[in-house]
């Protein structure tokens, strides 16, 4: 079983292109996270992971999903985070987290994806999205292989730097800069809710026809990415930056090759 989490696709792509050469079936744990569903997950010896990297680890809603769900007939599990430059030592926590959960840890791979943290850094053009995608896709295709052939992934690098950042910066970034208070909707706004749909943590509602965030917030930035109008900022950070998202599936859950790379401004990646 392949799992990931996503805020604007990255991850959803990876776990599709994953699933191409391994057959396994692939779920979203947004789903299951915006639900509050931690009932036990019934899955093959196989757990693969795919996930975003939130200041040098996997986001902590998905430690917590993972802790708080019970995988039946696991043995092993790998897992597969993208990035904008860098994991960290994400691999260490990982490796803990696979102890806790009595599962045989077959290492973290690293995918380098196009950067989406439009609150602090700046988004890709198209140009450069594009080249990322297609270097990050060789990458994509040994970890599957690693994983269809019960291998373990190559040892991630590891430096003082990369330590300091998964270790000590990682539990001060969350409460000194991930927080919705800068999001805003303009005039543009049409209140159609898809922001409130995509949000994995039910924190967006409609007030008056536009939307307001709530203080539960992970920073995936899936709702000012995926605003059709553009209408929503994070303050001033993300004036004239474009929206990135990647979207590998359609509705039915299917690969949909005509919506599977957009970059909302620039056409299509």
């Amino acid at each position: 079983m392949i799992l990931f989490f996503t805020g604007t696709g990255n991850s959803a792509y990876i776990a599709g292109k994953i699933s191409q050469t391994t057959g396994d079936r692939v779920v979203s744990m947004n789903d299951k996270i915006k639900a509050g569903d931690y009932r036990k997950v019934e899955c093959d010896d196989k757990l693969v992971i795919v996930a975003p990297t939130y200041a040098w680890r996997i986001p902590h809603i998905v430690d917590d999903w993972l802790r708080k769900t019970e995988f039946s007939g696991a043995k092993r599990i790998w897992f597969v985070m993208n990035c904008g430059v860098q994991i960290g030592n994400a691999d260490k926590y990982n490796r803990r987290l696979a102890e806790e959960k009595d599962l045989e840890y077959m290492g973290t791979a690293e995918i380098r994806m196009p950067e989406n943290y439009i609150a602090m850094f700046q988004v890709p053009n198209h140009e450069d999205a594009e080249k990322i995608v297609r270097d990050a896709d060789p990458h994509i295709t040994a970890a599957a292989g690693a994983i269809k052939d019960n291998r373990a992934f190559p040892k991630t690098k590891n430096n003082m730097i990369y330590q300091l950042m998964s270790t000590a910066v990682n539990p001060v970034f969350y409460p000194l800069f991930v927080s919705a208070k800068k999001f805003t909707a303009d005039s543009s706004c049409t209140g159609c809710g898809k922001c409130v749909k995509l949000c994995p943590l039910n924190n967006i509602r409609i007030v008056n026809g536009k939307p307001v965030w709530g203080r539960n917030c992970t920073h995936c930035m899936a709702c000012i990415c995926y605003c059709s109008q553009e209408a929503i900022e994070y303050g001033s950070k993300s004036v004239g930056k474009p929206r990135y998202y990647f979207d590998f599936y359609n509705s039915n859950g299917k690969r949909n090759l005509a919506a599977c790379r957009r970059f909302r401004g620039c056409g299509q990646l």
